[in-house]
């Protein structure tokens, strides 16, 4: 009896110590650098739906990407699995361009949980869970960054000071609306614009809310409908993505406005969403226009630059500027 207690007592030192050294392993192979770590703190402590063990599990990456106030941009690549079979295209899904869209970070999370299980292989994926972490992850969270710019606005299109000082005009100088004083002035938009170029996507999804539509831009047709979302085009914006990338460089985006910007939709209509995006990608990228555009991208931006300093030469951004001075003041 006292041998086989003796044996017993041993025996569990052994798998205790074993159970311990793979702990050790498992632990060094999935560190979590420190700004990823800090970052999900803060985003699990903000969203109700998203916990910072979700964001965590994530496996999310930093792209060396930093906003205003230095918070990084984290990205998740589901990378091409050409044992099973050649992509058929590249998506970048993006959420929390405007810092109070809650919702639109929350359900990108849930899309990323369904790609964790289930990523076959059948889109190379790059995912930007939160592009404006400065306008989310404060007290109030706001819709535009630390600069007080609407990222939306800042991206480059034709004619860029002087369409969108006529815009910020037009909305009787909205705050909300500021488009910055320069095209990528700010390092969010840059960040997204570079991303654009380097990965190439067939086709983009940005998330935001509380329009309760679903917009396209780009060469046609989108989607009729996501879920309980059905197309109703909201129109063309200087500064915008969906004219910066769609119209000018001929990539689809699909705007996806979600219905109220604080209450997430309900998991069958996240889930349905998803299955009818997954369904319209599979059957209509690439798009030929998007391939053939893909060689000119370095000449329609240099065309949207060169065509927007000469109109800011002429001196029509002048309420841009003094609205930049007021905000930095």
């Amino acid at each position: 009896m006292y041998q086989n207690c003796k044996k017993l007592f041993f025996l569990s030192i052994t798998l205790v110590s074993l159970l311990s050294s793979v702990l050790a392993v498992s632990e060094e192979k999935i560190q979590i650098p420190a700004s990823i770590q800090e970052e999900c703190q803060r985003i699990g402590h903000k969203l109700g739906s998203v916990s910072v063990t979700r964001c965590l599990q994530s496996q999310l990456q930093d792209t060396s990407a930093r906003s205003v106030n230095g918070q990084a941009i984290l990205l998740k690549e589901y990378p091409p699995l050409l044992e099973r079979r050649k992509p058929i295209g590249r998506v970048l899904l993006i959420g929390g361009t405007h810092g109070d869209e809650y919702a639109s970070v929350s359900i990108v999370f849930k899309w990323m949980k369904i790609l964790d299980v289930y990523h076959s292989g059948l889109f190379h994926w790059h995912v930007a869970p939160l592009m404006n972490p400065d306008g989310l992850l404060q007290k109030h969270s706001a819709r535009l960054n630390a600069h007080g710019v609407d990222l939306n606005r800042n991206m480059p299109t034709p004619n860029w000071h002087e369409e969108t000082a006529r815009y910020w005009k037009n909305t009787h100088h909205d705050p909300r609306r500021y488009p910055g004083i320069e095209p990528l002035s700010e390092p969010e938009s840059q960040w997204l614009y570079n991303e654009i170029k380097r990965f190439k996507p067939d086709a983009i999804v940005s998330v935001h809310a509380p329009y309760g539509v679903l917009d396209f831009d780009g060469p046609p047709v989108g989607p009729r409908k996501l879920g309980q979302l059905h197309l109703r085009l909201i129109g063309v914006y200087p500064g915008s993505l969906g004219n910066s990338a769609g119209i000018q460089h001929r990539i689809p985006v699909v705007t996806v406005e979600l219905p109220y910007a604080g209450i997430m939709p309900s998991k069958q209509q996240t889930s349905k969403m998803w299955t009818d995006l997954i369904h319209w990608l599979r059957y209509n990228i690439p798009k030929e226009e998007t391939l053939a555009a893909y060689p000119l991208f370095e000449d329609i931006d240099k065309h949207m630059n060169a065509f927007s300093q000469k109109v800011h030469d002429d001196g029509s951004s002048k309420q841009l500027q003094l609205h930049a001075q007021k905000v930095a003041n």
